[in-house]
């Protein structure tokens, strides 16, 4: 993000975002000693820090005062936080509180929504001045953020509505012009003008007069473009002359010994031009308008000269300058350019309904803090408030440790570890304890080595506590919990969209080696928090462990890419469960999983996780599957090596740690045995065994080969996937109807014991969708059917990239993409291309067996079939479950 730094310090050794703003002088009288250049240098400290964290999740500003006298803050300083929230409840995000000679204003992260005082709908961000201007009668006002949010959600609409109709190729990039009948313009259109000639117009909201009432004239002009320009092409054009008296309309001009007129040209095209301008529209081009300096005659002969300016309406928004709104980037405080500021002011939900109707919302930017993003679950799921009542929920009137299983471990493992745990939780008589081998993991952070747990205290009438348990005294275990602590802060307001007042407190613990229990002295942040950052009761508490579930189980959805903007999706309880597991006693894991129940989603996840446990690169960590469109899916996210089985068994990866093998069942034997090279591979190192974790689903089987995989009873520690998650009500009913055929009759290189798996079987239900088998069609028929039907479904918002053809074999696919290409450019329909792009804006056509692992909201298949009948309905599952909504076949 391009923006300028300011000189203010984000303090590293907090829990959160702590910005220091140095020496304040406080208290009304004596601010009201200051002069004002010291007062106002002062004021815009505060200002860019509470703007900063008002907009970046919230935190504390800290500031030095000369003595230790209680003081108020300062009448200014409280108007100009008012006028900064746009607000007169003060304390709805500021409270302060002094402690010896530091004043601390804690500051609650902003976040969208309606106002309480009038119902208005606040803006997605904070600014201390937005830089629009508009016309109002015979004024220029400068909008505040609330009304710059209107006007920009406006101008945003309003090119969405005109590019979407019949007529936006004739408007595209054509800006409005003003009507000639305007009064003003006859005047506009002469050479020259009278001086004293008093004009026969008055100021109006397409007229300003303005005199050179100084003999700095380009800098005067410099200074009053900026803000009459931009006013005049927000609202609906207008005419700015320079040289004319307001209250008597006289011509007075300038000089001609004050002003050069080739130079006072080319300063007002000069500072014209670098008026930032921000489109929504397809048109990029600046603000349209025409220049005239023209004489001023006095009896003939030339007095001076006059300025004129016509300013035709704007297309789309046009700033002074850019905007004074602050962010905290990288622990910088950051202004947002112009660009970034419009981007996040008028950011929005994407309009799913268009693309895939089996969603629901979770997190919703209109309610969400700034740097939130929108969360979706699949219909038919567990929601955030039923994934936390599962995996969270508050006991009445005691403390639960959860997990469970976790808990017994780590107390077995670690005399003393239990006493010293429930020591710590004495004071507190309602909550729950959330407990992590390690938290900084689990927050995509590395681990620590000689941390024996993590511990969060959600509890009443406190604020969450983050506790580390060392082996043994640590210096940098202090840095460790703060960092987390402040990860975890960040991550509870910034991706779980809490809105509340909220801050973690970091304390470390030591088990000491020599005797059963001890603690260590906790380094706990010196700030005390005011009580309204304590968690209030059981729905408070409820509250912050819904956002805790967003954080702990979000994960970036595959829409993403599609929709051009983050969105996250959550993981079933089965997938986080799998995912949460302990990798350094898991480290050989089989996860046999039902079509659609996520499989290559958990391993992406996985290999993120080993890239935190073990302190490793992506370049260490190794993907392995049969075919090359897959592999270069993975590949694009940059997360590790990815490679086809023929390729890793050619290669001797030398540097390679971990391996992750995805959609094992079609792995084949006969280029050498490619599961004892993975165990060879992940066994060598000196310090302990890598990970080798393999995903496989036999009813997806695509062939009757030997797959090279261990007899089932060695498939061992082994782990099921078994809620099918991603396919709509119809196509779920189909999987279900194929898998038990193959269930009943399986193929001989299918275990049948690895089929029970279907009886576990749990279906998500609620998401629309269409199943079609057409039959009996010929090829021309069939294609003509497809082109159709991309042509209905693109006229209702969906894209290309939604769409994938596939056929039973690479043959067919150009057998059929002449067919195919043909009849979709009578229909006007884009082009085709096979599954090794997955990213570009077009219709995959590929085969069945080269789309594994791949999805799409719609899926045709065209003429499925098989050389041998045995592994058919195995080929239609393959087929089907490649498909999330719309599913055509064509037997």
């Amino acid at each position: 993000m391009e923006a300028n730094q300011c000189s203010l310090v984000v303090e590293p050794s907090y829990p959160d975002l702590v910005i220091n703003v140095g020496e304040v002088t406080l208290g009304e009288e004596n601010r009201n000693k200051l002069q004002k250049v010291q007062r106002d240098q002062e004021k815009e400290r505060v200002l860019q820090a509470a703007c900063a964290l008002l907009n970046s999740g919230g935190g504390v500003i800290r500031m030095a005062k000369k003595d230790e006298h209680l003081v108020d803050m300062g009448l200014d300083l409280e108007k100009s936080l008012r006028e900064l929230i746009q607000s007169s409840d003060l304390q709805a995000f500021f409270e302060t509180k002094q402690q010896g000679r530091r004043f601390y204003i804690f500051v609650k992260s902003w976040s969208s929504g309606l106002l309480p005082e009038d119902g208005s709908v606040k803006p997605r961000l904070c600014s201390l001045r937005s830089s629009l201007h508009r016309r109002s009668g015979t004024s220029e006002l400068l909008m505040n953020s609330r009304e710059a949010f209107c006007f920009l959600k406006k101008k945003k609409n309003d090119a969405k509505i005109l590019e979407e109709g019949p007529f936006h190729k004739v408007h595209k990039g054509i800006h409005q012009e003003l009507p000639n009948s305007d009064p003003a313009d006859p005047i506009f259109q002469k050479d020259y003008l009278e001086y004293g000639e008093i004009l026969p117009f008055p100021e109006s909201q397409s007229v300003e007069f303005k005199r050179f009432s100084t003999k700095h004239i380009q800098e005067y002009v410099k200074k009053i473009i900026p803000e009459y320009v931009p006013a005049f092409a927000n609202t609906d054009g207008g005419y700015l002359f320079i040289g004319v008296d307001d209250k008597s309309k006289k011509v007075l001009g300038c000089a001609k010994k004050n002003v050069n007129p080739d130079s006072l040209r080319s300063e007002i095209v000069k500072t014209i031009h670098k008026l930032p301008c921000v489109h929504f529209c397809q048109a990029q081009g600046q603000i349209t308008f025409t220049l005239k300096i023209v004489d001023v005659l006095a009896k003939g002969e030339l007095y001076g000269y006059a300025c004129m300016i016509r300013v035709e309406p704007f297309c789309c928004a046009v700033f002074s300058e850019a905007p004074n709104s602050w962010i905290v980037e990288d622990k910088y405080v950051c202004s947002l350019t112009t660009k970034k500021w419009v981007g996040m002011m008028t950011d929005t939900d994407p309009d799913l309904l268009q693309l895939s109707e089996d969603f629901e919302c979770q997190l919703s930017l209109s309610s969400g803090p700034p740097l939130s993003r929108p969360v979706y679950s699949k219909k038919g799921l567990q929601h955030k408030k039923e994934l936390q009542q599962l995996l969270f929920s508050v006991p009445p009137g005691h403390l639960r440790y959860t997990p469970e299983s976790l808990w017994r471990d780590l107390t077995s493992e670690h005399e003393g570890l239990q006493e010293l745990i429930n020591k710590q939780m004495q004071p507190f008589s309602q909550g729950i304890v959330i407990l992590s081998r390690s938290w900084a993991v689990d927050l995509n952070l590395q681990e620590k080595p000689g941390v024996i747990c993590d511990a969060l205290l959600i509890a009443r009438n406190s604020t969450p506590i983050l506790y580390t348990v060392l082996r043994e005294q640590d210096a940098e275990g202090q840095d460790y919990c703060t960092r987390t602590a402040f990860t975890l802060k960040q991550n509870l307001v910034n991706v779980g969209g809490y809105t509340g007042k909220v801050c973690v407190r970091a304390k470390v613990l030591c088990l000491s080696p020599e005797s059963s229990a001890e603690a260590l002295e906790a380094a706990v942040s010196p700030m005390d928090y005011p009580a309204s950052y304590r968690l209030g009761g059981t729905r408070h508490m409820e509250g912050l462990l819904q956002s805790l579930v967003i954080v702990l189980r979000g994960f970036r959805s595959l829409l993403s890419d599609q929709l051009g903007c983050e969105v996250l999706n959550l993981l079933t309880a089965q997938q986080y469960e799998i995912f949460s597991k302990n990798l350094r006693k898991n480290r050989e894991l089989f996860v046999h999983g039902l079509p659609g129940s996520g499989k290559t989603i958990m391993a992406m996840k996985i290999m993120e996780k080993i890239r935190n446990v073990f302190h490793c690169e992506a370049e260490r960590i190794l993907y392995v599957c049969e075919n090359q469109p897959l592999r270069n899916f993975i590949s694009d996210k940059n997360i590790c090596q990815a490679e086809t089985r023929k390729t890793f068994i050619k290669e001797k990866f030398e540097h390679i740690q971990h391996i992750v093998i995805d959609e094992a069942q079609n792995f084949r034997s006969e280029d050498g045995d490619w599961y004892g090279k993975a165990k060879t591979i992940t066994r060598r190192a000196k310090d302990g065994p890598g990970i080798l974790w393999i995903f496989l689903d036999y009813f997806q089987t695509s062939h009757l080969d030997c797959s090279g995989l261990p007899l089932l009873s060695d498939q061992y520690p082994r782990e099921e996937l078994t809620r099918i998650v991603r396919n709509a009500d119809p196509i779920a009913k189909y999987l279900q109807k194929e898998m038990q055929v193959i269930r009943n009759n399986p193929s001989f290189n299918i275990p049948p014991g690895s089929l029970e798996i279907l009886l576990e079987a749990e279906w998500s239900q609620g998401v629309q969708g269409t199943l079609q088998i057409k039959k009996r069609l010929t090829v021309e028929q069939i294609v003509t059917f497809v082109a159709d039907t991309c042509r209905f479904f693109f006229e209702r918002g969906y894209s290309p990239k939604d769409v994938a053809v596939l056929v039973s074999t690479t043959k067919e696919v150009e057998r059929y993409k002449y067919e195919l290409l043909k009849a979709m450019r009578k229909k006007r329909v884009v082009q085709l291309r096979d599954a090794c792009d997955m990213l570009g804006d077009h219709i995959v056509l590929d085969s069945v067996r080269r789309f594994s692992g791949l999805e799409r909201n719609i899926v045709f298949g065209i003429r499925p079939r098989t050389a041998d009948p045995a592994i058919l309905p195995n080929i239609l599952i393959c087929l089907a479950s490649r498909a999330k909504q719309h599913l055509y076949i064509f037997p």
